[in-house]
């Protein structure tokens, strides 16, 4: 009797694996982990072979038996459908899209968010244009057609963030033999230029008391907003926050250290607590316990906050994009505490995870100042506390001229 989806549904695994058949060669094989694959057997050229038709739930009963048909078709012919499957993946192993994925699998330096970003981008904007393209036959002006397109939508941005993928995704074909010339180099002349943008920020003393009184008053969940009242405070990037495990933080020394992975130049960082941001760290630990995220999703603790939390919380306090972004408040700590309580701009820098060099050149290590770096914390926080309560402040130097 053929199968049903009741039966392929329903079929539980043995001690060892079993096969369940259905009709004309094709059956389902269930392993005695529970997994069950869909297979073909056929006969060609007076041998017989299998053919692996999928995974069931992902491929249904009747998608497979549609697989098996066409896989029939093929025999009819005169065609091995086994040998047809190998030669589609050595084309799609010399394709961009195939080169490209293959690419980016290999790049564990880069956190899984970046990686998804990359591919999401080749897949709107070039795979549909070049995607099957072997990377032997891709030249400059086809490579620049494809961008071209990006640009005209006004997304100048974008064009050049996929220019240097491209020329990474080449560079690694060279390595790899595929090609010998990089078609993606030089094109960036050819496109408009970036138009840089700095993210909107609060830098004028005077304004940001009204903004951290607004942050008290948040009346929504108390994980935005300890997100919001962190921000300020402790001068990492939102991602950086965002994705913060109870696990990199030492409370009773006021340490929070972040892998290498998670910082944008791959370098561990130590970033030193303020009373003020202990306080809010210990409440957090209080709400949720101290496993997982710092920060975590209202929807699942698995997950942290989404990328757009704090600004949209922020928008909702008054505080458009225009004005105020989650990113701006890094360059409110900068501006302040060089303009304002006149700290060294080389502590300054270290702090916010840029590449600060020594005198001869070399990156300082993470530990480098870490004891004036913990005084400025505290000195920021405790000025941000005069802003909030409405003490007087001291106008930026370029003000007060």
């Amino acid at each position: 009797m053929p199968l049903t989806d009741a039966k392929v549904r329903s079929a539980k695994p043995q001690d060892k694996p079993r096969k369940l058949f259905d009709e004309r060669g094709l059956f389902l094989l269930i392993t005695s982990t529970g997994g069950k694959w869909w297979r073909l057997k056929y006969r060609h050229a007076a041998k017989e072979k299998l053919l692996s038709l999928g995974v069931y739930p992902e491929v249904s009963l009747k998608e497979a038996r549609a697989k098996r048909d066409e896989a029939r078709r093929q025999i009819t012919a005169g065609i091995d459908p086994s040998e047809v499957r190998k030669a589609k993946r050595a084309a799609s192993a010399s394709t961009l899209e195939g080169i490209a994925r293959e690419w980016i699998g290999k790049r564990t330096e880069l956190s899984q968010t970046t990686r998804d970003k990359i591919i999401r981008r080749l897949e709107l904007d070039v795979f549909p244009h070049l995607g099957d393209r072997a990377v032997s036959e891709l030249t400059p002006p086809m490579v620049l057609s494809a961008l071209t397109r990006v640009e005209k939508r006004g997304a100048n941005e974008t064009t050049h963030r996929l220019l240097n993928d491209l020329q990474r995704i080449f560079t690694y074909c060279i390595a790899t033999s595929r090609i010998t010339n990089n078609p993606a180099i030089g094109l960036g002349d050819a496109l408009q230029p970036v138009v840089v943008t700095h993210r909107a920020s609060i830098t004028d003393p005077k304004a940001i008391g009204p903004l951290l009184r607004s942050i008290e008053a948040y009346g929504g969940s108390a994980v935005v907003k300890a997100a919001l009242q962190l921000s300020p405070l402790l001068l990492v990037r939102p991602g950086e926050l965002r994705h913060a495990r109870w696990e990199e933080f030492d409370l009773s020394s006021a340490v929070w250290s972040i892998p290498g992975e998670r910082m944008k130049m791959k370098q561990a960082h130590i970033v030193p607590l303020s009373i003020q941001a202990l306080r809010v760290f210990q409440h957090l630990r209080e709400l949720h316990g101290g496993n997982g995220y710092v920060l975590p999703s209202p929807r699942s603790c698995l997950r942290p906050l989404s990328e757009n939390t704090v600004n949209a919380a922020l928008s909702g306090l008054g505080y458009s994009g225009d004005l105020l972004t989650a990113h701006g408040f890094r360059a409110m700590a900068r501006t302040i505490l060089d303009e304002v309580l006149g700290v060294r701009p080389d502590f300054i820098e270290h702090q916010l995870a840029y590449a600060v060099r020594d005198p001869n050149g070399r990156a300082y290590n993470r530990t480098a100042h870490l004891v004036e770096r913990r005084k400025m914390m505290q000195q920021w926080a405790d000025y941000l506390d005069k802003l909030k309560v409405g003490a007087a402040v001291i106008a930026l130097r370029d003000q007060a001229a």
